[in-house]
């Protein structure tokens, strides 16, 4: 069976979810939420909000499925403050066109690896949470 990251990555790659939909429906099952919820919740975080301006989609898609698991406000923006600083770490940028390399030419990550790397940064949250509950 395929890791939520394999999974989500290949959501992505196969081009039927933006890199937000990617994230959220790899977990509309630990959420709560159907499919169809998760892939709406999702629509309009692509490209970077629509201007690749805007945060990485699949960054989004990790704070929005903190906050639908953990219904806590304080823990989900603590959590996603970590997520967003190991991802940066990582890939040195959090801004889609940035990630993309509209600028320079030079991609610093490919979409299916920053959903790739989101989800394996929200799963450290989502085992933690599940260790603590068992």
């Amino acid at each position: 069976m395929a890791s939520r990251k394999e999974e989500a990555a290949e959501k992505k790659r196969c081009g039927q979810y933006n890199c937000a939909q990617a994230v959220i429906c790899t977990y509309c099952d630990k959420a709560g939420i159907s499919e169809e919820t998760a892939s709406n919740l999702g629509n309009a975080f692509a490209a970077g909000m629509g201007t690749m301006e805007g945060t990485c989609g699949a960054l989004v898609g990790a704070g929005i499925v903190l906050g639908l698991i953990n219904k806590d406000k304080a823990k989900t923006m603590q959590e996603m403050r970590q997520i967003m600083t190991k991802f940066k770490a990582r890939n040195s940028e959090t801004q889609c066109y940035k990630l993309k390399g509209l600028e320079t030419g030079c991609p610093l990550r490919e979409c299916p690896d920053c959903v790739a790397d989101a989800v394996e940064f929200l799963e450290e949250f989502i085992e933690e949470q599940q260790e603590n509950k068992g």
